[in-house]
């Protein structure tokens, strides 16, 4: 139940709440006549929406149950307004309280999965909770390939979005334990508000350094597709093998960890995704697109639940504090990516030098995590 609870409330969180405007961008540039700029405005919007969300659970901790449920609700209300309104400014208010809420859901069912499934002693069973992100990016890119095939248009598609978040809400509100600990405190108020150690800011830097990182293919994928295929049975493809990628890997990555730490898997997977960030913008084609949809959706969960599960390692009676704070600095890195993106001239090549700056940045973040292993190492 802990396992599939939280794989429908992250698949709901992120696939819908976060990623969702993904699939939906091409749609919107024709129907609606959005341009690449206002869709990375609108990306944007969310990412902040995310980064207070989580500077809120830094802060002002509330109790799991209470971020899983509300943000869900509040998810499926502002995915179901996006079809239900018109304005780039109403869209924009209603994708920032997404992404806040999004921020929620996500610290939230790490604070109150993770620890049920070490009590169980059924931690390698995280790879299913953190599957639900790939799960829920594949639903919302096969509902938006369905929607391009059949010329449904993005209002509709964003109510059927909106409609499915909402059965999600009915099915996990029930299944989370209303009497779980807060999200920020697991050992009392003192411990913690204790200052953060040296290692757990370095974890920090580089997980948001990997939020910039991935975010550029994350947001502008489907449209480099869609430039080089008119084809929306085709292009559309893209976004559900991100989310296939995404969901199959950390089931994978799961069984590593009885031989390989959480901070070498964390560092590996960014190798992987730099490759995946880097290869459509020297030549956009079948097969680059391919290698950037498995790249990058391959490893990014992986990198997402390794960091989780290291903060939560790192950050001991302050875990799901830490947990929180990674977060922020991911949406602080995500806010910088598509606003990298606006600082180059527009036109075929306006990602070059944008995805070359998260390749650097996703390897450079891999190099101190392994450079600063062995001080991290829990002592024996």
């Amino acid at each position: 139940m802990v396992v599939w609870a939280g794989l429908i409330g992250l698949a709901a969180a992120m696939g819908i709440g976060r990623f969702s405007f993904t699939p939906l961008l091409p749609l919107m540039q024709q129907d609606a006549g959005l341009s690449l700029a206002q869709g990375g405005w609108l990306a944007s919007a969310n990412y902040l929406g995310y980064l207070i969300g989580a500077v809120i659970c830094i802060n002002a901790a509330p109790t799991p149950a209470r971020a899983i449920r509300w943000g869900l609700a509040a998810i499926g209300l502002s995915t179901l307004a996006m079809g239900l309104t018109h304005g780039f400014t109403l869209w924009a208010l209603l994708r920032f309280v997404a992404g806040g809420a999004s921020a929620f859901v996500l610290v939230g069912i790490s604070a109150w999965a993770l620890p049920l499934l070490a009590r169980l002693n059924r931690p390698d069973r995280a790879g299913g909770v953190f599957a639900g992100v790939g799960v829920g990016i594949c639903l919302a890119g096969l509902v938006g390939l369905f929607a391009g095939v059949q010329a449904l248009g993005s209002t509709l598609t964003w109510i059927v979005l909106g409609v499915l978040a909402g059965l999600a809400v009915l099915v996990v509100w029930p299944a989370v334990a209303s009497s779980a600990p807060p999200v920020a405190a697991a050992s009392g108020a003192t411990a913690a508000r204790a200052p953060l150690g040296r290692q757990a800011w370095i974890v920090a830097l580089c997980y948001g350094a990997f939020g910039y990182g991935y975010i550029i293919p994350a947001t502008f994928l489907p449209a480099q597709a869609r430039e080089y295929i008119g084809n929306p049975a085709v292009f559309g493809w893209v976004w559900p093998l991100f989310g296939t990628a995404a969901a199959l890997s950390t089931v994978f990555a799961s069984r590593l960890t009885k031989r390989y730490s959480q901070r070498s898997i964390w560092a590996a997977s960014q190798w992987v995704m730099a490759v995946g960030v880097i290869a459509p913008v020297f030549a956009v084609n079948g097969l680059t697109l391919v290698i950037a949809a498995l790249g990058v959706g391959g490893t990014f969960m992986v990198a997402t639940m390794a960091g989780t599960q290291e903060a939560r390692r790192l950050g001991g009676a302050q875990g799901a504090r830490l947990i929180a704070l990674n977060t922020a600095a991911f949406a602080a890195g995500q806010i910088a990516g598509p606003l990298t993106v606006s600082l180059f001239p527009a036109g075929s090549h306006a990602l070059f030098w944008p995805s070359v700056l998260a390749a650097l940045a996703l390897a450079t973040s891999s190099i101190v995590l392994s450079a600063t292993a062995r001080a991290a190492a829990p002592s024996s």
